[in-house]
């Protein structure tokens, strides 16, 4: 039988077998029949920027093309990927894939569709196969190319450097720099070059699987990873954009987020013209539905986010793909878009339970100057993170490809054979001259039978024990130092045959080398996973107490290091003060550094990636939370200060406008990422969730474990040091509250007093001669506020109205006004009637005012800073120019 020439593909590259294409079907269903008719040529430009030629039916749907690029690539979970293309109007949109394509692109010759990641997963763990993640690492080096994921320098440098590894090896001065001059990776790179290879030396001995690992586990973390944005205004006329993501809806300006509209809070989401709109869902506190309103340049550009949009919350949020609506009889109303295709849960779903042909195959580094080597005599374990490696080396040209491997010294001649029909369309390529493959190895049958078996045998022990996917603290995950005998280490690209239906459920991060040579017993390897994955519940809660440590730290440092470092330069902040802040904060940060380290080091300890727990229990975090919760009651002093330092810092802001400006453009650095008063608050709210971990790990524990008497112990003691810091929390939150709600209250200066509290804000309607008029309303311990939305750029609320709560009274209006849910307020000077949305909501309002008149009438203090100093735009009830609308003037109204 003849061999067909045919061109390396991005599948062929990682030494993958021809599959049979993708069904979606369920069972008992069948193939739809294909479309005939003419065949239409299309070109599609691959993630790796090759471009290749699918011959379709003319009158084929979009999902027929995206299944035959997901064969071409031996793609199992092709759900993640779409198709994109420039229409007419010089627009990049997705391709629809249950319209026909040749109603969607008028002149196919010359248009390319671009096939690249769609959907982009919260965890690069739930990738289940090493192709998958190898074609996402593909789609980071794009953006980051073309400038759509933005970063500092450093993590710039350092996904460049995993990219660097993945396609050279190891680090070699001479080639790096060779390398780095001939690709272009981001723009201005030149001044990123020298970090670039700093971090590549970092990673010797790290695979090619292990560097897109890595890749990804860096870019997720980012901002923009994933994210495209979509221009658009807000009501205001502000230039703002727009992005979709897992989570939901988020807005951005320039690549600043500035808001996210989880999914879980959108109601609907629809589009008229080019307005598109968000119907939020109620809050709990209030049934208040607010409607966000956002304009696109067209309506075009408004529908296609609106399709976007609708496709990411089917793909992340529904269990399978939403069945669809029957046709109306007469009428259509508005658009009959559906997401087509499966839901993550359904690719989860369908790849774990192995309803495809999972090809194994074993990756190594692409160049012959890597000191990693693989060795007849060498036992050692490789790295945790997927095994599944093959190299990618790149001639001259595109299509060539060398894979090596060095097992046995025997050949290996690969060709490629007509495996028969496939569900999807035909691919009809030019056929290409192919490239030699020399210098190949592979084991006999004999061999690969007893991989087999062996590689079952290690598969259902792993399936006692599922992945965590956490990942060690290294920026390499693991080093592998083996020594070479004979020559260095070539590229292993070794296939297996099919595996046994035990291999189902195997850990998406962890396959098993293919060669009994390098790999280790089944036991062996079960020991040491579970050393370093542990599936104890205590063991995640310490991780959570060592992540969250970290960003504390972060925070400690914004004061400590950023804000120190700034005043020193500059005179503006009086030497007391100075004194104050950094004398209380700098203790904190130096304890904490110490107890992140012990916490780190238990954590070390706990997975196994040292001999020191051969000396003792180690299983435990009680212990170290106990010792170092009970040295941080000597921390007390400085906690209580913090209080104080919060109002001498806004005494200071007020009294000096240098210190002001100053406190101003250090909140608009990047190192402040938070308003100022907000680090101040942060050493308090850790304590409580120092509290929060310990209640856990107490519920967590039986009562006979050997951890639960340390944590009970550790509990008790954070429960005293909250109990003693709890006024003062509530304090300075409550400060912290008015200071907030100064900048959004238009001329209320005077709103921070002391003694004034803020108690809740919400939605109700107000009645006036011309209706109801929604208002929102903020209650104070004191005096009643009653705002509206300015139209101003800031956004601002106006007030309207004040009502002081000293001699206020609540009256049940609505047999009187004949409008449900409302009730009257009568002050001294003024009285108003307002209406909530639901009993509810109203029981909930009067509930707190008539709670707050009764605490202004035990304080006897009828006079209130609101009317002995009021801003400007006060107007007295008298006023016949007032916006106050009395009980007289809504006869109108009844």
């Amino acid at each position: 039988m003849g061999e067909v020439e045919q061109r390396a593909t991005t599948g062929s590259r990682l030494g993958v077998q021809e599959n049979a294409g993708i069904s979606t079907l369920e069972y008992g269903q069948k193939l739809p029949s294909t479309p005939t008719g003419k065949l239409i040529s299309i070109k599609v430009q691959m993630l790796d920027d090759t471009q290749e030629t699918f011959e379709i039916p003319q009158r084929a749907p979009g999902k027929i093309l995206l299944d035959a690029v997901c064969n071409h690539l031996n793609l199992v979970e092709g759900d993640y990927f779409g198709l994109e293309f420039l229409d007419h109007k010089k627009v990049m949109i997705w391709l629809d894939l249950l319209k026909p394509i040749i109603k969607q692109i008028k002149r196919p010759k010359h248009v390319i569709l671009k096939f690249v990641v769609k959907f982009f997963p919260p965890d690069h763990a739930q990738l289940q196969e090493e192709l998958t993640r190898y074609l996402f690492a593909l789609q980071v080096k794009q953006d980051l190319a073309q400038g759509r994921l933005t970063c500092n320098d450093t993590s710039a440098a350092l996904l460049i450097s995993h990219i660097v590894q993945s396609e050279i090896g190891d680090f070699d001065d001479t080639i790096d720099h060779e390398h780095l001059a001939k690709n272009k990776y981001i723009p201005q790179q030149e001044a990123l070059e020298d970090k670039i290879m700093e971090f590549h030396h970092n990673h010797i001995g790290q695979t090619p699987a292990e560097s897109d690992f890595q890749l990804l586990e860096i870019a997720r973390r980012l901002e923009m990873y994933g994210i495209r944005l979509h221009p658009a205004k807000d009501r205001e006329g502000t230039k703002i954009n727009l992005g979709v993501a897992h989570t939901g809806i988020l807005v951005f300006q320039g690549y600043t987020k500035i808001n996210a509209f989880n999914w879980s809070k959108v109601r609907k989401l629809s589009f008229k013209r080019k307005r598109f709109l968000i119907k939020l869902r109620p809050d709990v506190n209030s049934n208040f539905q607010d409607t966000l309103e956002f304009l696109m340049a067209n309506r075009d550009l408004c529908k296609a986010f609106w399709k976007i949009c609708v496709e990411h919350h089917a793909f992340f949020r529904l269990f399978e793909e939403p069945k669809p609506k029957p046709k109306p009889v007469l009428f259509t109303r508005g658009s009959s878009f559906r997401f087509s295709g499966r839901t993550q849960k359904q690719v989860l779903d369908y790849v774990k339970e192995g309803g495809h042909k999972k090809v194994q195959f074993e990756r190594k580094h692409s160049k012959i100057h890597s000191v990693r080597s693989l060795t007849p005599k060498s036992t050692e374990q490789l790295s945790v993170v997927p095994k599944q490696s093959c190299s990618f080396t790149y001639g001259d040209g595109a299509d060539s490809l060398v894979v090596q491997s060095c097992q046995q010294g025997k050949e290996l001649n690969i060709s490629v054979e007509d495996g028969g029909p496939h569900a999807t369309p035909s691919l009809k390529k030019s056929p290409k001259e192919g490239q030699g493959i020399d210098g190949t190895t592979m084991a006999t049958m004999e061999e690969e039978e007893e991989v087999v078996k062996d590689r079952s045998q290690l598969s259902r022990s792993q399936r006692q024990q599922p992945s965590t996917g956490s990942l060690a603290g290294s920026p390499h995950l693991s080093e592998l130092s083996i020594n070479s005998q004979g020559g260095p280490a070539i590229a292993n690209a070794t296939l297996s045959p099919n595996l046994s239906p035990d291999n189902r459920h195997a850990s998406p991060l962890i396959s098993p080398l293919l060669n009994d040579q390098t790999g280790v017993r089944a036991d062996d390897e079960e020991e040491v996973r579970r050393k370093r994955f542990p599936t104890d519940k205590a063991y995640f809660i310490a991780k959570e107490v060592a992540t969250t440590e970290r960003t504390y730290l972060k925070d400690l440092e914004v004061i400590t290091l950023w804000l120190q470092s700034t005043v020193s330069k500059d005179d503006c902040m009086p030497e007391a003060l100075k004194s104050l802040i950094f004398s209380n904060f700098e203790p904190l940060h130096k304890f904490h550094t110490n107890f992140l380290k012990e916490v780190e080091q238990r954590i070390a300890l706990w997975e196994g990636r040292s001999n020191a727990h051969l000396k003792g229990d180690f299983q435990k975090i009680g212990d170290v939370m106990l010792k170092n919760i009970q040295s941080m009651k000597q921390l007390t002093v400085h906690l209580r200060k913090h209080s104080e330092i919060l109002l001498e810092l806004e005494n200071g802001i007020k009294n000096s406008r240098r210190l002001e400006a100053f406190c101003r453009d250090f909140e608009m650095q990047k190192v402040c990422y938070l308003p100022l008063n907000i680090f101040l608050l942060r050493p308090l709210h850790r304590l409580m969730h120092y509290k929060q971990i310990m209640e856990r790990l107490c519920k967590h524990y039986p009562p006979n474990h050997g951890d639960f008497r340390d944590s009970r112990a550790a509990l008790a003691e954070i429960s005293e040091m909250v109990a003693q810091l709890h006024s003062s929390m509530l304090k300075m939150e409550n400060f912290q509250k008015l200071h907030e709600l100064k900048k959004d209250l238009i001329a209320m200066d005077n709103l921070v007093t002391p003694g004034r509290e803020f108690i809740r804000l919400g939605s109700l309607s107000k009645l006036s001669g011309k209706g109801l008029q929604q208002r929102m309303f903020f209650l104070f311990n004191d005096v009643l506020l009653y705002t509206s939305r300015g139209l101003t750029a800031s956004n601002q609320f106006k007030v309207h109205g004040r009502l002081p709560l000293y001699g206020m009274m609540i009256e049940d209006s609505e047999e009187e006004w004949g409008v449900p849910h409302c009730f009257t307020l009568r002050s001294q000077h003024q009285s108003i009637v307002v209406a909530a949305s639901n009993r509810i909501e109203m029981d909930k309002w009067t509930e707190d005012i008539q709670m707050a008149i009764d605490l202004t009438e035990n304080c006897n203090d009828p006079a209130s800073e609101f009317h002995g100093n009021s801003p400007p735009d006060t107007k007295s009830p008298e006023d016949p120019t007032v916006d106050q609308e009395s009980e007289d003037d809504l006869n109108a109204s009844r």
